[in-house]
């Protein structure tokens, strides 16, 4: 990851060529083997890709799950703040499966232990409480007006990634903050008129404050997240981004798990077992399924980041916005009325329009590398 963002991926996957592509000497003359170049493009869309759909995968599960939990008679909010990063266990399995390549003699050196455990600890708090202003936020609104307005931690990640990360700030990305702020507006006017089933009465304003402030939070731990790459960590390895992840995943765990102990909640968790709609199996389960998601999705998140940017990450996860309302109708008969209808077409087109511009600095990468090329 670098300064210069989305375009900066495709130059490096480019550029490196040379040193991962097989020797002259080891090819059979009568063999022609493929353009190291299009080969490693080719890698490079698969992991966007596969990360994509890590990330929309256990988002939209992760969102759901964590509604149900609170419809079947679930109401802690702690330990809905828990399981957003106790899986975390679950990232070594593609630790183990995708080890970093050797270290090459020539790499920087590396950052002190102080510097990384500060880095972890300060990044794993801010999850910690981002995490409680979600869970706060899915209890007092309806999961389709929640995911709407997650969608505007594209707009936050704009402004941070202008300012910590010198993200260059084009018209469609401006294009893409403006309608996305008019999507939120429109949502929050809605206010007290949301009536729908096993929200509690008079808790939309809040709710709606809280999410909006966890999706600014989000956004800002994603800008740092990359920030802290490319100014102490230096190093562009998916094992590391994965590393940084479980260590942050860790500090928001023990952080929350105090919270509850400490806000009194742990001492109803039992009667809440009892009395969930669903029997006790199902209590563990959903619990259990909620943390596997999430962390499914955080695998998503820093691959993204890693691959491209913490922009095109964010970009990515508004893409869950459609289909979150429309589980939410089908599952947990929210309600679709006009406004909210025209929130999730405007948040699309904000979407669209993010895609957009990357679609054109794709092009314009291309463009440049085959010229150097001639």
């Amino acid at each position: 990851m670098g300064d210069t963002g989305d375009v900066q991926l495709h130059v490096r996957v480019e550029g490196d060529q040379g040193s991962a592509g097989p020797t002259k000497d080891s090819i059979p003359s009568n063999e022609t083997p493929p353009p190291p170049s299009k080969l490693r493009h080719w890698r490079w869309w698969l992991m966007v890709a596969l990360n994509i759909c890590f990330l929309l995968a256990g988002q939209t599960v992760g969102v759901l799950l964590g509604r149900l939990y609170y419809n079947e008679g679930g109401n802690s909010k702690w330990m809905a703040t828990v399981v957003q990063s106790a899986g975390f266990p679950v990232l070594f399995i593609p630790l183990l499966l995708y080890p970093s390549p050797p270290a090459s003699t020539a790499t920087v050196a590396r950052p002190s232990i102080v510097k990384v455990a500060v880095i972890c600890i300060c990044l794993g708090l801010i999850i910690a409480g981002d995490n409680l202003m979600y869970s706060y936020g899915l209890l007092y609104l309806p999961v389709s007006t929640y995911s709407l307005v997650c969608a505007t931690q594209l707009a936050f990640n704009v402004v941070f990634a202008y300012f910590i990360n010198s993200q260059k700030f084009t018209s469609p990305i401006l294009n893409s903050v403006v309608l996305l702020s008019f999507s939120a507006a429109l949502l929050g006017s809605q206010s007290d008129s949301e009536d729908s089933a096993n929200v509690p009465k008079g808790k939309y304003p809040l709710g709606f404050v809280l999410t909006l402030g966890a999706s600014a939070t989000y956004s800002l731990a994603l800008c740092l997240l990359q920030l802290a790459f490319q100014k102490v960590l230096k190093t562009e390895t998916f094992s590391v981004v994965l590393w940084i992840q479980i260590c942050t995943s860790f500090v928001a765990t023990i952080a929350s798990v105090v919270g509850l102990f400490a806000s009194g909640e742990s001492s109803g968790l039992h009667g809440e077992m009892e009395v969930y709609g669903k029997g006790k199996v199902s209590y563990l389960m959903t619990l259990v399924w909620t943390a596997v998601a999430w962390q499914v999705s955080s695998v998503g998140v820093v691959g993204l980041v890693f691959v491209v940017s913490s922009l095109f990450s964010n970009a990515v996860s508004t893409l869950a916005l459609p289909l979150v309302p429309i589980f939410a109708v089908v599952f947990f008969h929210d309600k679709m009325e006009g406004v909210k209808i025209i929130a999730m077409l405007i948040a699309i087109w904000g979407f669209v329009s993010y895609i957009y511009h990357h679609y054109l600095d794709d092009k314009k990468t291309k463009k440049a590398i085959a010229i150097d090329a001639e």
